[in-house]
């Protein structure tokens, strides 16, 4: 199983490599089995996805339902979903980290 099975449409990632190393995008759609569409709606907007190759993305295991279901129903998301997901995601991991006590 690769790295691309594990990734999905709403699915929140880290940048792995790249000038956007260590930042939080949100997947768009998967190109083919090596590559996904990755925005921020901030830097990178839903118009204007950054390909980038899956082994350079690092699943976070969390997974924004609202992005989810407006690509679902639409095809389209909005740049302010986006940007809400990746705040909500990270709020969520800093809340995590201080419950193990990092």
């Amino acid at each position: 199983m690769t790295e691309h099975a594990k990734l999905s449409p709403g699915d929140i990632v880290r940048n792995r490599r790249g000038k956007d190393e260590g930042q939080l995008t949100v997947v768009i759609a998967l190109v083919d089995e090596r590559f996904a569409l990755v925005a921020d709606g901030d830097k990178r907007r839903f118009d204007r996805p950054k390909r980038k190759n899956v082994l350079h993305l690092e699943p976070i295991g969390i997974v924004n339902e609202e992005v989810v279901n407006s690509l679902r129903e639409t095809g389209r998301v909005t740049n302010g979903k986006l940007r809400f997901a990746i705040v909500d995601a990270m709020r969520r991991l800093e809340a995590h980290a201080e419950e193990k006590g990092v």
